[in-house]
């Protein structure tokens, strides 16, 4: 990192490889002689076109995306795909969730609007410690779908396998997608924000099935439906040009390391250094159970809220940010996704150990 740079630990918007972020610097006011930035450019100009295919191909190509599957650019973030997903696959009838923490809780609730929803499973009863077993998963027969969230930012806890249906999966993998190998082929339709592992914030992507388009209910509205979006390209109104260009960077960045099979031995390396350290700590404990634990979003504590709070400023003082866990979980979280460098969580591991000999 350069000397003017923090380590910056938060959940999203997220840290942004330095190396991208030099390469849109360098672009920012004359993209390709173009004469203009791309943040000025008309969505439909041959140059911003000949971004916007290249971005989907790359993708297509790093996620191994089968062409069975549309890939689509879209806006609202996760909050608008809690709506769209059951207003385009459930028929008004039935789905299967499992709420696994705050945000498929999110999506279970605002599913009711549109169907009749059944609960697979709920972790609340143990704080979204950890993820259930396929054998725990109550299904339902009739179900349209079944949806998951595959990583759960605020709880720190991953699903390390992909659950047994015999309907299609839906899967939220904003915070843990390009991080690791996915058969795309099991899913029915898989969506991601942008701001935790491939853009800045604004960029929603979405991986569907096409044969799954199409059924949505009267009331869709057309910049929600998958079938209208499919066929529009994406582009029925004005997409979010500029994170789609930085997702372009940010996915020639992550082949040069390998990419998402180079990924995943990186982050799994973060996600042991950290756990390790912390597994060891007589100060520190985690909140999420072994077998259950996230590689991106690592929790823990002290028990005290009033150390913690002390920590989180001792962190930040030697160049650590936003370490706070969220508001309804409390406690400290280091987002480590795709971008974080090994260094960043050494220097984290320093500043743990640090505390703790001032304190224990």
């Amino acid at each position: 990192m350069t000397e003017d740079r923090v380590y910056n630990f938060s959940a999203g918007p997220s840290i942004m490889p330095e190396q991208v972020l030099q390469r849109a610097r360098a672009e920012l006011m004359n993209y390709h002689g173009s004469g203009m930035s791309v943040m000025e450019m008309s969505h439909r100009s041959p140059v911003f076109t000949e971004i916007f295919t290249d971005t989907k191909e790359k993708f297509r190509s790093i996620l191994h995306v089968p062409e069975s599957h549309e890939i689509l650019f879209l806006q609202g973030g996760a909050t608008l795909q809690f709506a769209a997903i059951p207003m385009n696959l459930m028929e008004g009838k039935t789905a299967d969730y499992a709420v696994t923490g705050n945000f498929s809780n999110k999506a279970a609730k605002e599913a009711e609007k549109y169907g009749s929803v059944h609960i697979a499973c709920d972790t609340a009863d143990t704080g979204h410690n950890r993820i259930p077993t396929q054998e725990e998963l109550d299904l339902s027969p009739d179900a349209k779908y079944f949806y998951y969230c595959a990583n759960n930012t605020i709880y720190g806890t991953e699903w390390q396998y992909v659950p047994e249906t015999a309907v299609p999966l839906v899967c939220d993998m904003s915070s843990d997608i390009l991080s690791r190998p996915v058969d795309v082929s099991r899913f029915g339709l898989i969506y991601a924000g942008a701001q935790k592992n491939m853009a800045p914030a604004g960029l929603t992507v979405v991986i569907i099935d096409k044969a799954l388009a199409g059924k949505e209910l009267p009331c869709t509205p057309q910049i929600m439906s998958y079938e209208t979006m499919i066929k529009n390209d994406s582009l029925l109104n004005t997409p979010p040009c500029w994170c789609i260009y930085m997702l372009s960077l940010v996915l020639d960045w992550l082949k040069e390391q390998g990419g998402v099979e180079g990924m995943e031995q990186l982050k799994k390396a973060r996600a042991k250094r950290l756990y390790d350290c912390l597994e060891e700590s007589r100060l520190f404990h985690l909140h999420a159970l072994p077998g259950s634990r996230s590689d991106m979003n690592v929790t823990f504590r002290t028990g005290d809220p009033e150390m913690d709070a002390e920590f989180i400023r001792f962190a930040a003082a030697r160049g650590l940010t936003n370490l706070k866990g969220h508001k309804i979980a409390g406690g400290m979280r280091a987002s480590i996704y795709n971008a974080m460098p090994m260094e960043g969580v050494e220097a984290l591991v320093d500043t743990i150990k640090e505390f703790e000999r001032k304190h224990v």
